[in-house]
């Protein structure tokens, strides 16, 4: 080999040893800082001066820490502006942005610290007197900043009062509901309410002190800028990009265990997932609190991470980790004597999220004499798809369910995508297509004008009967073209809240590390979600803020709530272009909408449990209009007795009607499972009691449950908008079959 050769290759080793340094060293988020804004001018849609959106970058900053308005004053706000405000752009571009954003949090943290040391004083010296008429905002997202330091006490005494009312009438209630049953045994002390508020203050104390590092701090200032764009442009640290990952593919590596705060700083077991690595092993139970970790699994009981007080997502992380590697907990069994603990080593493995997955409902109706219909029913909860081997897609969990459907002869389709927040845009271009001819699914058009029309490639729809979907104020993004296109090609009668969300808007993520100088340190620097297109029905309009409205509206909880891309910060404007060149919907005559529309009409106007949803929202829409709450133990009182005696009331009436109900569903209808595990085992249809479907055992219980509400569980677990979809269903299956035999037999033309 000549000196030439050998030179050659000494420098191509030594740079690859400094290339491979720099990729293990923790990225500078000032460069971090810098490469995202030259990313985010270069690619977001909008094309917005970054000079004049600089001003947002520090509001955004200062909402993110603190989002009540509880512990800046306006003396730190005003001092924020003076020396940041009209130059956060040029501090970005010029690798500095981290010193304010960390000076920033230094105040932050300091105003969190004296705000929590206050907090604990009172709670300890004070007797607070609940007979005064005072009361306070409900939510503070719109208040002015306080004006000083006198101000915003003020104004966090009277949340700690609020706080220590709330905790003190909900340990009331729940002690008058348990009067007289045994209590369970608890490793724990019953903390009184001024415990379980002080233990509450401290560990958000930890989280702002103490958990979090030079990244997280880093993660909440570039989201700020990121998200100063528009509400989905945004920064995700290495860490989240990870959970984004996982939750895309319905999949993540752990030991299937749900993990909420407990009372005393503890982490709390709320679930066992059942199949997952916790479940086999057996040891973990419900309501067991993991109290250290070991991340290694070889640590000894003193060597241990005390996770007491720590967020839920920094747990998670220690409890994450590679295949197959163990982690070691220190449990306090929840069956266990006071103050005991014992060692609980798990081996990590793949945990599929199933509850995530598309599955799938037979249900047979008996509508009179002779006389049923078979109806299929598919729930997504989002478009899922693994981006890295596409190994999974809901697109092929759908088309296998909707195969499997057709081979059990429906009648009918009803498709639910309530909750579905989106996901693949190319999950959703294919999924449209198993409905609908060859076409226009969806237009993108980009920063400089640019329209392109993706359009389904299936030659031959799967499925081409009756269909309905059903959708709600959090169905979003992909689901949105779902239901905007197959309405515009009126393929299908959609149903639900006045409006989906309205996110009409299409995401890029760049590699942040793929940006910053070849010799620089880029380790976990992070990822860039930027907004680069906005979506167009094939009609021509976007659902961007407007969202879909359905074509028969069904009054749903969440009417009543601040739902929606209109509520979010700097949203992009709702605007038209021109039809797709290939657009040939359908004849909408088929759908029969004004005949569904008065049959559902009648029916809702005559349901209770539709009233009773109107009455909830103008309630929650008339509290949210006031934003007031007493701070008087007498009117809380008052208040919650009639929202007790209401509740009950209605109640007593469900009772007896659902009682009739479930006796007439059991007569008239039989339900079917069809989950994707069936598909893989080729299984006959499982026949299900709906009431038992509804998980509530003690390894998986449901999320969100309320101790206080006994409202009956929904007859043949049908909530009221979807009983009422399948009613529309099956009045859309007896229209269309009467228009058919009106109409005759199809005639078949010859080429």
């Amino acid at each position: 080999m000549n000196m030439s050769r050998i030179r050659n290759a000494a420098a191509a080793a030594i740079l690859s040893s400094t290339v491979l340094s720099a990729c293990a060293q923790q990225a500078n988020f000032d460069e971090v800082g810098k490469q995202m804004s030259i990313l985010l001018q270069n690619s977001h849609f909008a094309r917005s001066s970054f000079s004049k959106l600089a001003p947002r970058f520090l509001d955004l900053y200062l909402v993110n820490l603190d989002p009540t308005h509880s512990y800046f004053t306006q003396q730190d706000i005003d001092t924020f502006k003076h020396d940041y405000g009209d130059r956060m752009d040029a501090m970005l571009l010029q690798q500095e942005s981290m010193k304010a954003a960390n000076v920033i949090y230094d105040v932050f943290k300091k105003r969190v610290e004296t705000r929590v040391a206050e907090a604990k004083q009172v709670l300890a010296s004070e007797t607070f007197d609940f007979t005064t008429e005072e009361n306070i905002l409900l939510s503070r997202k719109n208040a002015s900043w306080p004006r000083d330091e006198a101000e915003a006490s003020v104004i966090w005494r009277g949340q700690i009062k609020d706080a220590l009312l709330s905790e003190t009438l909900r340990q009331k209630r729940l002690d008058a509901r348990n009067a007289g049953k045994e209590k369970p045994a608890s490793t724990t002390k019953e903390l009184s309410p001024k415990e379980k508020l002080a233990v509450r203050y401290e560990r958000y104390l930890h989280s702002v002190t103490i958990d979090a590092g030079p990244e997280d701090v880093a993660a909440l200032f570039l989201s700020a800028v990121a998200q100063s764009f528009d509400p989905h442009t945004d920064y995700l640290s290495a860490r989240e990009m990870d959970k984004f990952r996982d939750s895309m593919r319905n999949e993540l590596v752990g030991i299937g265990a749900r993990m909420e705060p407990d009372d005393d700083g503890a982490t709390k077991i709320t679930a066992v997932v059942p199949g997952g690595p916790a479940d086999k092993q057996g040891k973990l139970k419900l309501n067991d609190r993991v109290i250290a970790v070991d991340p290694d699994g070889e640590a000894g009981p003193q060597e241990m991470i005390d996770i007491m007080f720590m967020k839920i997502d920094k747990v998670v992380d220690f409890i994450r980790g590679q295949e197959g590697s163990d982690v070691t907990l220190k449990v306090q069994p929840a069956d266990g004597a006071p103050g005991q603990t014992s060692l609980v080593t798990i081996k990590r493995d793949k945990v599929e999220l199933k509850d995530e997955q598309a599955s799938a409902e037979v249900i047979d109706i008996k509508r009179g004499e002779g006389d049923s219909v078979r109806l299929g029913v598919i729930i997504l909860p989002s478009f899922y798809a693994d981006f890295q081997t596409w190994q999974v897609r809901s697109s092929v969990d759908v088309e296998k369910l909707l195969q499997r459907l057709k081979q059990e002869n429906i009648n009918g389709l009803l498709f639910d995508i309530r909750l579905n927040g989106g996901g693949s845009l190319e999950e959703v271009r294919r999924m449209t297509g198993l409905f609908t001819k060859p076409g226009p699914v969806v237009q993108v058009r980009d920063a400089i004008g640019k329209i392109q029309v993706k359009e389904s490639e299936t030659k031959v729809p799967i499925y081409d009967g009756p269909m309905v979907v059903l959708t709600d104020k959090s169905s979003a993004s992909a689901s949105e073209i779902l239901a905007g296109a197959l309405q515009d090609d009126n393929r299908a009668v959609i149903l639900g809240d006045s409006s989906t969300f309205g996110k009409g808007t299409v995401q890029e993520t760049k590699d942040i590390g793929n940006m910053i100088p070849i010799f620089s340190p880029r380790k976990d620097a992070g990822t860039l979600k930027v907004t680069i297109q906005k979506f167009y029905r094939p009609s021509g309009s976007s659902t961007q803020n407007l969202g879909v409205v359905p074509d028969l509206k069904l009054p749903g909880r969440m009417e009543g709530l601040e739902i929606g891309e209109t509520f979010l910060s700097y949203p992009l404007e709702h605007d038209l272009i021109r039809p797709a060149p290939e657009f040939r919907p359908l004849d909408r005559e088929h759908l029969f909408i004004p005949q569904l529309k008065t049959l559902s009409e009648s029916r809702i106007a005559a349901s209770k449990d539709f009233t009773y949803i109107s009455e909830e929202i103008a309630k929650s829409k008339e509290r949210t209009r006031t934003n007031r709450v007493s701070l008087n133990l007498a009117e809380r009182e008052k208040e919650i007795d009639q929202d007790e005696k209401v509740r009950r009331a209605r109640n007593d009436e469900r009772k007896t009607r659902f009682a009739g109900i479930e006796k007439q569903d059991k007569d008239t209808m039989t339900f079917y499972e069809l989950t994707l595990d069936d598909l893989t085992k080729e299984a006959p249809l499982r026949k299900v009691d709906p009431a038992e479907k509804i998980r509530a055992s003690t390894r998986y219980p449901q999320a969100g449950n309320d101790p206080f509400d006994e409202t009956p569980k929904w007859p043949s677990a049908l909530d009221p908008q979807k009983r009422e979809s399948l009613q529309i269903l099956g009045d859309l299956i007896r229209l269309s079959s009467s228009a058919a035999i009106a109409t005759g037999p199809a005639k078949v033309e010859k080429e």
